[in-house]
């Protein structure tokens, strides 16, 4: 009798909850039917109320559960039928769901986050998180390529067939692209997918690689190519010093928001060191172009070299990149030789002595000197970096710019002895001719070092 009594009220309790869950399900069908993912025309999140689309996503959640209560008991013919309409109705509100995602992401509304959230959250918990995922990772993949294309249009495999002046004017582009793409653009991706799949941690590091790892890598494939282009040309150095900073300003960024571990980090210290060895091979080749240079004609009157010119004012130019040569010294796995301007400086002296020989005359090659040391040390005074342990091992140059200068006018000095040689030797001679001749001479190779002396304050 008990027995009796206990199935009695369990097939009762059963028959209440079956007609809670059958006019749950009802509910939703009217609320589904009115949102059907066949009306396109109209958005629930945007256009309907709040408080509806809330309902919505209720909806959609106990339809789920109906379908677990049906499922519960299949040997029940009735909840077959309603296992059956339950699942019809949750798969029509998640094409609906499906729908509404990429509205909600392009571009996002304000406040929109938190009903993304929601939304992927009752995809996630009713079985269709593939197809959130999918469609979420489908529209941002898109969107984050043309927000990038608007940033930097050039594209890696391009860069082959440019000219040497057009990947250069690319990457101008790139520099400010690279910053805005990595210290902005990802990390607001990264952002949003942590955001719209907070639920799940891994969901969202994973949903964020698959969206995002490409473009990253893309833009690294830009660097690369693009210090490969340049070839170790010395007169090339700046640019790829360029994408060495903007690689180390960067660096930090990527480990930040793609991990430190991850393939984009890995590709990103493989970019910075390759910039790192191409700087330092130009700077090698700039170092053997100085001191093979071939020409063998001498300057007139003893005038500066225009490899003086050269030289000096490259490295007045290097000079701001001071701190990517200390960086790229400093670079893992470089070797023991270390670049510097003080040591491009010592080359170039060495050479400019070596040229001073080609003059035949004593005058000419101490004016030569002077008018080459003197160019050396007013550029050596702009670079605040040169201490004057780096000045004293550059010959002729001294310790400082008071010896520099010094070393400049024993040189005049030497220079003025040899010119006027002639005229004491004549005087000595008694030769008024000759005399006169050696005085013009002397005079000429005097105003030679005044004019060049003026030029080398304004060059």
């Amino acid at each position: 009798m008990m027995s009796r009594l206990i199935g009695d009220m369990q097939r009762h309790r059963r028959t209440l909850s079956t007609t809670v869950v059958e006019e749950t399900v009802a509910a939703a069908a009217t609320l589904v039917s009115k949102w059907h993912p066949d009306d396109h025309h109209s958005s629930l999140f945007l256009h309907a109320s709040s408080p509806e689309a809330d309902h919505f996503l209720r909806a959609a959640a106990d339809l789920h559960r109906a379908m677990l209560f049906f499922a519960s008991d299949p040997t029940n013919a009735h909840n077959g039928h309603g296992l059956v309409q339950a699942h019809h109705l949750l798969d029509t509100a998640m094409r609906r769901l499906q729908l509404e995602l990429p509205r909600l992401l392009a571009p996002p509304p304000a406040g929109s986050r938190d009903r993304l959230r929601a939304l992927a959250d009752t995809m996630m918990s009713a079985g269709y998180g593939k197809e959130c995922i999918s469609t979420f990772k489908e529209h941002r993949r898109a969107a984050l390529a043309a927000t990038l294309r608007r940033q930097h249009t050039t594209v890696q495999v391009q860069l082959s067939k440019l000219t040497w002046e057009q990947v250069d004017d690319n990457i101008q582009s790139w520099l400010a692209a690279a910053r805005i793409a990595f210290s902005s653009v990802f990390p607001a991706e990264k952002e949003l997918c942590d955001t719209v799949f907070a639920g799940d941690a891994s969901v969202g590091d994973a949903v964020f690689e698959d969206v995002a790892n490409n473009q990253a890598a893309n833009l690294l494939d830009v660097a690369e190519a693009a210090v490969a282009r340049a070839r170790r040309a010395p007169e090339r150095l700046f640019r790829v010093l360029d994408v060495h900073d903007a690689l180390t300003e960067i660096l930090p960024e990527i480990m930040s928001v793609f991990g430190d571990r991850s393939e984009v980090a890995k590709r990103g210290c493989s970019a910075l060191f390759k910039a790192g060895e191409a700087a330092r091979g130009a700077l090698a080749n700039l170092e053997v172009a100085i001191e093979k240079e071939p020409s063998k004609a001498t300057v007139a009157g003893g005038g500066v070299h225009p490899l003086t010119r050269y030289v000096m004012n490259y490295l007045v130019f290097l000079a701001d990149y001071e701190g990517a040569l200390d960086r790229i010294n400093q670079q893992q796995g470089s070797p023991e030789r270390s670049w510097s301007i003080g040591w491009l400086v010592q080359v170039l002296m060495r050479k400019i002595e070596a040229k001073a020989g080609s003059y035949r005359e004593a005058a000419l090659r101490h004016l030569f000197m002077a008018n080459n040391t003197h160019y050396v040390a007013r550029k050596v005074a702009k670079i605040p970096s040169l201490g004057d342990d780096d000045v004293a091992k550059i010959p002729s140059l001294g310790d400082d710019d008071g010896e520099a200068q010094d070393a400049a006018r024993r040189h005049v000095e030497a220079y003025v002895r040899a010119a006027w040689g002639k005229v004491l030797k004549a005087i000595a001679a008694a030769d008024g001719v000759e005399v006169e001749e050696a005085v013009m001479q002397a005079v000429a190779k005097q105003e030679k070092w005044n004019q060049f002396s003026e030029e080398t304050l304004h060059t």
